[in-house]
């Protein structure tokens, strides 16, 4: 058997090397348009900005190591130009003599991944404007930035590569502006907790123009000019457009493969094309969205390496299959993290989900051991069901071991409640004897069981301040006078008892302290004594830490203190 295949990282790289751990005796011949096979699509930030310093740690495999390995015919710089289906051949070019051949086949598995959005606009041709995606991409910038010396940088979308260069750059001291079209940033997050995210990157000297449309590029002196749309032009000594990827189906097409979402590849669960001998995996292909069910683009390493074993799996003669994917991501944002898996809110809704979420924000270890911090999270569920649908996690440590355990529970098909019978691991260092993924099932529970109602921060400007409704605030008049919500009356959550007599059981309550605890026991006590109570969600840490990022120059906390 002769297996060809097209694109040597992630996706295809995985299935040479799975392939001949299946069949020592397959002729396999792997085609990479770069000079460079398996490297880290997710370093190349890394390397721009100097946190990893030697070329070579980019790159996993070279031609030559993965042919003494695997004993497969690697040829870098060899470009796949069209599919003969018929006589089971590949037309190939060799980009370095111009030279072309057919290679035949026997089964053919596309794993070309996903080009950068290239929109139709002026000057993109222009020295100083970059793209992200490859090896040479890389290169190409880093030696720009090392001989150029730009001073600033102007990066077209804030999405995962347009966040990790942002960070690189301004580590290496250029001014920074990041210009997106939507009004935040990492879509894969709801607008709420992309908030916090926007609001690091503040503080670390980004600049962000969000609900800003690039319009084009323009030469200016030893810089650029990037055009905006309705508005002045921004100059930068350098552009990297990240505006996203889009499935790299050419081939595809030609050849008369059925395509799906965006013209991706359309496989089916054993990652087969509708030529049942061309397999295609990776960032080109369309795949099923674990949550949803629904047909999706998902371009992550993961997903593509466990499509290119399962492709190789089926070649060989097996019945793997890929049950989809959920979108598990991770990010570092300076001194943050943030990670998400499933579906944000949004999303959920948007699939036609009946879907809630709760917010807490709690410490990531025990908070009597030195050097805690918080935890921003927000856990989307299904109204009656209970069902996951996704998760969203902000904070400095401990976040990807949160999300990494909702992911799972995610994929089990888990409901909210069934958080609360995990038996996580516990320390002092590394946790609290209720983990926050434990917390969070406790929330949802109370929900769905109705020992709690909530109210969410876009439900606040609808809160009437005629006095027809009851608005508290249960912290300390310490924490109160650092700020508060505007119409919330003072009444800290130990005095309540004692002042019970002063409020109207006719109208409802809406209760608000520092993280959601102490409110959430103020509604008990006030739903035991007849009232109808409502627990606002996140507390004033999440109200203010989101108000503060839709301020005009995001005025601080008013004490100074680490809400």
């Amino acid at each position: 058997m002769k297996v060809v295949i097209v694109g040597g990282v992630a996706g295809g790289a995985t299935a040479a090397a799975r392939l001949r751990r299946l069949d020592e005796n397959a002729e396999i011949v792997l085609f990479e348009r770069s000079g460079f096979i398996s490297y880290a699509n997710c370093g190349l930030p890394y390397y721009i900005g100097g946190v990893i310093e030697d070329e070579a740690e980019l790159t996993l495999q070279t031609p030559e190591r993965f042919y003494e390995r695997f004993r497969v015919q690697v040829k870098v710089r060899h470009e796949v130009t069209a599919i003969d289906r018929a006589a089971h051949c590949v037309e190939v070019r060799d980009l370095d003599s111009g030279k072309t051949f057919r290679e035949p086949y026997d089964k053919l598995l596309l794993a070309p991944g996903a080009k950068p959005t290239h929109p139709a606009m002026a000057g993109t041709g222009l020295e100083g404007v970059f793209t992200l995606r490859t090896v040479e991409d890389t290169l190409r910038i880093r030696r720009f930035v090392e001989e150029r010396k730009p001073r600033s940088a102007v990066l077209a979308g804030g999405g995962f590569i347009g966040m990790e260069l942002a960070e690189n750059l301004r580590e290496l001291g250029l001014d920074v502006t990041i210009v997106q079209k939507p009004r935040q940033l990492m879509t894969p997050f709801d607008a709420d907790m992309a908030a916090l995210i926007e609001s690091e990157m503040r503080a670390h000297g980004v600049a962000l123009r969000l609900g800003h449309t690039v319009e084009g590029f323009a030469p200016a002196g030893d810089g650029v000019q990037v055009l905006l749309q309705g508005e002045a032009p921004l100059t930068a000594g350098m552009v990297v457009l990240a505006i996203g990827v889009t499935p790299d189906s050419r081939l595809a097409a030609e050849a008369g493969l059925e395509l799906g979402l965006r013209g991706s590849i359309a496989v089916n669960d054993r990652m087969q094309t509708s030529d049942p001998d061309i397999y295609a995996v990776g960032d080109a292909v369309q795949v099923r969205h674990a949550v949803t069910g629904q047909p999706a683009l998902i371009a992550l390493a993961g997903p593509a390496n466990k499509q290119g074993r399962i492709a190789a799996d089926n070649i060989c003669g097996g019945d793997s299959r890929y049950r989809g994917s959920q979108g598990s991501s991770v990010l570092k944002v300076f001194d943050l993290t943030a990670a998400c898996t499933g579906l944000n809110e949004t999303a959920a809704r948007r699939a036609g989900l009946d879907a809630d979420a709760v917010i807490l924000s709690p410490m990531n270890h025990a908070g009597y051991y030195p050097g805690g911090s918080v935890l921003t999270m927000k856990v989307v569920f299904e109204r009656g069901s209970g069902r996951l649908l996704g998760a969203q996690i902000v904070g400095r440590d401990g976040v990807d071991k949160r999300i990494d355990v909702l992911a799972a529970a995610i994929h089990a098909g888990m409901t909210g409640p069934g958080l609360t019978e995990l038996d996580l691991a516990y320390a002092p260092p590394y946790a609290s004897a209720k983990d926050p993924v434990n917390m969070a099932g406790y929330l949802i529970e109370n929900l769905l069981t109705g020992k709690v109602r909530q109210f969410r921060l876009e439900d606040l400007d609808a809160l009437p301040r005629d006095g027809s409704v009851t608005l508290l605030d249960a912290r300390t008049p310490g924490e109160y006078s650092c700020g508060h919500a505007e119409g919330f009356r003072n009444l800290p959550l130990d005095s309540l008892r004692e002042h019970l007599g002063e409020l109207d059981p006719a109208k409802p309550v809406y209760v608000m302290c520092q993280s959601g605890l102490r409110s959430y026991l103020a509604c008990r006590i006030l739903a035991q004594h007849g009232f109808t109570c409502y627990n606002f969600a996140g507390g004033y840490r999440f109200y203010e830490a989101v108000m503060q990022e839709r301020r005009p120059g995001g005025a601080a906390f008013p004490c100074g203190m680490d809400q």
